[in-house]
């Protein structure tokens, strides 16, 4: 009896031994397919749907859903999403002239704001600005384009126009051109997305870093010469400097006239090194 017991004992033993051996290997490659199924980053989720979103190129209206999605996910993303800190080395920490003494003064005026490219083809372009304190890109357009904003962190002030249709030029100042003013405040990350249009929501806009700060943007379709696609810059004057005013049916708005500059020799911008998720096409 004892015998036949510790026979069955073995038999038990070697059966569980062979149906864990089985599982191991049996739930080993599903472990390593379940490894390989990780969440997209932010920016290739971004990606995706910029390429499904303007994708041809010559998209010729956006859907408002297709501007939700796109204002929804860009809602989401936080520095760390782009391989950037809050904070840099390179910055002044938001102290202003106050906080520096003459030399490293005049080392933050010289200051660059850099460009990082993440990516960029015919439809669209996806790029961060960072901006060192009180560093200006100057009054500029974006011609047929549709242009999403993100503050990643910092404070930015906004400054934007649309031009009055039909168009309205005089010659005082000449030629310039009447715009009305669209908007006019500081952006933080609790702004959330903002976005202009071809021919509204500030499409021609100016940008003054109240903090250090960092901007993301998607740009639709980017910037191309050979396509009348070329960035122009501008300086505004008063409405109330025309001795020849336009007839404005809406007085309470405000308004100014544009004039075409060349590019500002003060423009000091850099091209850095992005550091985040790459995109994979």
């Amino acid at each position: 009896m004892s015998s036949k017991f510790e026979k069955a004992i073995d038999k038990a033993r070697l059966f569980l031994h062979n149906h864990t051996s089985l599982l191991r290997v049996c739930c080993r490659p599903r472990q390593l397919h379940m490894a390989k199924k990780t969440a997209p980053s932010k920016v290739q989720a971004l990606y995706e749907l910029c390429k499904k979103t303007f994708t041809p190129s010559a998209t010729p209206h956006l859907s408002s859903q297709a501007v939700h999605n796109i204002c929804s996910l860009l809602d989401t993303v936080s520095p760390s999403d782009v391989g950037l800190k809050e904070e840099s080395p390179d910055d002044d920490r938001g102290l202003g002239i106050f906080g520096l003494n003459g030399l490293n003064r005049v080392a933050r005026w010289a200051q660059p704001i850099t460009y990082l490219d993440i990516y960029e083809c015919d439809g669209f372009t996806m790029c961060i600005l960072c901006f060192p304190t009180s560093s200006v890109i100057p009054l500029h357009d974006h011609p047929g384009m549709t242009v999403f904003s993100r503050v990643l962190y910092g404070s930015l002030h906004v400054k934007a126009y649309d031009w009055i249709e039909p168009a309205c030029f005089q010659e005082a100042k000449g030629p310039v051109r009447l715009a009305k003013l669209a908007v006019d405040e500081v952006l933080t990350p609790a702004s959330g997305t903002s976005v202009l249009y071809p021919k509204s929501g500030g499409n021609l806009h100016s940008f003054t870093a109240v903090t250090p700060c960092a901007v993301l943007d998607i740009l639709s379709p980017s910037y191309r010469e050979d396509a009348g696609r070329k960035c122009t810059y501008y300086i505004d004057y008063p409405y109330s400097t025309s001795g020849n005013k336009a007839e404005i049916m809406d007085e309470k708005e405000e308004h100014a006239w544009l004039a075409e500059v060349d590019t500002p020799d003060d423009l000091y911008m850099r091209s850095g090194i992005y550091a985040g998720p790459a995109v994979q096409p």
